[in-house]
């Protein structure tokens, strides 16, 4: 796998006269990895703020912001399309359509990741995530250009979304990659649990955009999306450094021997005599710990997108303290989520960095959320103070093992001591741990919206089972977490090497 140093880089240390620093890179790693996380997120979000106008009837409430509140001003005739929406989602089952463009995007999204991920770990990964956000861009701007060129072909819309999806699916694993590139092992749960903060980020800065476009045509909620991520793949392709050997930074050489600490060890002892041969799928799934962390992320997924696509809906048509919400203040309200998945992720990633043992950090977290399930579905409905309480703290345990397992934990398998060294796996296991996850996310929203058509109740009991199962995938990797633990204890002198728990127990088979 050939990789080049980076232009801007190039152009940067030829203004400056001097090699551009090893903790400036890795500044330079996380800002421009997260910035484009948030880009994929941000345009992922359009279709759901766009669905009210393209389906007036539709009432699906995962609008953080509703689209009646940009319409107000919309009455001309101009804009008679708008409120009469969109042919064919405007027709009698253009509500089915939209869950079909959504359940295709994710299905597409959860399949393109396994290739993607198998595709990063051979070929440069700057060229493969510019690439990746293009075409994302030039797909999610083509939806919109619906709009300008009068087309009603849903199987236009659905191709632009499926394309969209498979273009998506190489964000992940690059991003992860690259950042497990350049961090070692020591704080990377607690820099990765800040830095997933990207998904939260993307989310609500697509719903701002996105609404605010509205007004000048729903076609600008697309095209703004789109052009914003294909500016950023541009800086990407411009900027982003792969891993120390693209610019020839062995170690820091700006820090003396007794300053260096782990993290900034590089994660693999890199060989620079053999070629590394890039490891296959099947091998990739048979690396200890991969298979039940990717099977658990199924489930955490499940519930976490169940809440990402019905939340809203779920509070505006609950009372209360014996009133229902509007939609716009069931939208705000539902954000809280997002707030406390932001602080689960920095907390688990803290806690796991803390112990030593992320199984169990994550496997803590998803047994934690049962009974947060059950208070919410009980008590939410008491008063708004208990709504936002429990809803937040729901938050923090359904997102805080998804972020761990989709950043951190992916990372340690992805370098993980079976593989004897070779650093081209990170990618194709974090496609293989997330690209799970993601048929998980498609399947949980969907079977939502058969349930809640009768029982909200049992929704919730669909989300604590699956979180339950989520908790017990896990218990074989938990108590070799535990036993070493104990041993390490009771024999301080025994010597493991210095590779955290978390990874040494994995190897046991």
């Amino acid at each position: 796998m050939c990789t080049k140093k980076p232009l801007g880089i190039q152009l940067f240390e030829c203004v400056q006269g001097s090699p551009i620093s090893f903790r400036s890179c890795q500044a330079l790693v996380l800002v421009l990895t997260f910035l484009s996380y948030a880009s994929y997120h941000a345009t992922r979000k359009t279709t759901s703020i766009v669905k009210s106008v393209l389906d007036p009837k539709t009432n699906l409430g995962i609008l953080h912001w509703p689209s009646h509140l940009y319409l107000q001003n919309l009455k001309g005739s101009e804009n008679n399309t708008l409120s009469s929406g969109w042919a064919p989602f405007n027709a009698k089952d253009g509500t089915a359509l939209l869950g079909e463009i959504d359940l295709a995007f994710l299905g597409v999204y959860a399949i393109g990741m396994f290739f993607a991920g198998h595709l990063g770990d051979r070929v440069d990964l700057r060229i493969l995530l510019t690439i990746g956000m293009i075409g994302t861009g030039l797909f999610t701007a083509a939806f919109g250009a619906g709009y300008w060129f009068n087309i009603h072909s849903f199987y236009y819309f659905l191709g632009m979304q499926m394309m969209a999806g498979l273009f998506q699916s190489s964000g992940w694993p690059s991003v992860v990659a690259v950042v497990g590139n350049w961090f070692g092992k020591s704080k990377r749960g607690l820099i990765m649990g800040i830095w997933n903060a990207h998904t939260s980020v993307g989310n609500i800065s697509g719903s701002l955009i996105a609404a605010a476009m509205l007004k000048y045509g729903w076609s600008w909620s697309f095209a703004v999306p789109g052009i914003m991520i294909a500016l950023v793949g541009l800086t990407v392709f411009l900027l982003l450094p792969v891993n120390p050997d693209v610019i020839g930074i062995q170690e820091d050489l700006h820090l003396k021997d007794s300053e260096k600490t782990d993290m900034d060890t590089p994660l693999l002892e890199r060989r620079s005599e053999a070629k590394e041969k890039a490891v296959g799928f099947i091998e990739a799934w048979r690396i200890p710990g991969v298979a039940p962390f990717a099977l658990c992320l199924f489930f955490c997924k499940l519930v976490a997108y169940t809440f990402l696509y019905w939340l809203p809906f779920y509070i505006s048509h609950t009372a209360i303290g014996g009133q229902y919400l509007s939609d716009s203040s069931a939208g705000v309200l539902s954000t809280l989520f997002d707030v406390g998945g932001v602080v689960g992720g920095i907390l688990a990633g803290h806690i796991s960095d803390h112990l030593d043992a992320r199984a169990l950090t994550a496997a803590s977290f998803t047994f934690s959320a049962i009974p947060a399930l059950f208070f919410y579905r009980i008590y939410g409905s008491v008063s708004l103070t208990w709504n936002i309480v429990l809803m937040f703290i729901t938050g923090m345990l359904v997102n805080g093992p998804y972020a761990l397992i989709t950043t951190a934990v992916s990372a340690d398998l992805g370098t993980h001591s079976s593989l004897n060294g070779n650093s081209r796996a990170l990618a194709t296991v974090t496609a293989i741990i997330d690209g799970t996850g993601s048929i998980g996310a498609a399947v949980g929203p969907l079977l939502t919206g058969y349930i809640s058509a009768r029982s909200w109740s049992a929704v919730f009991t669909m989300l604590m089972a699956s979180a339950l199962v989520a908790g017990l995938l896990l218990t074989r990797l938990v108590v070799a977490e535990v036993v070493a633990k104990m041993e390490s204890r009771r024999a301080p002198a025994h010597t493991a090497g210095d590779l955290p728990v978390s990874t040494t127990i994995m190897d046991e088979p």
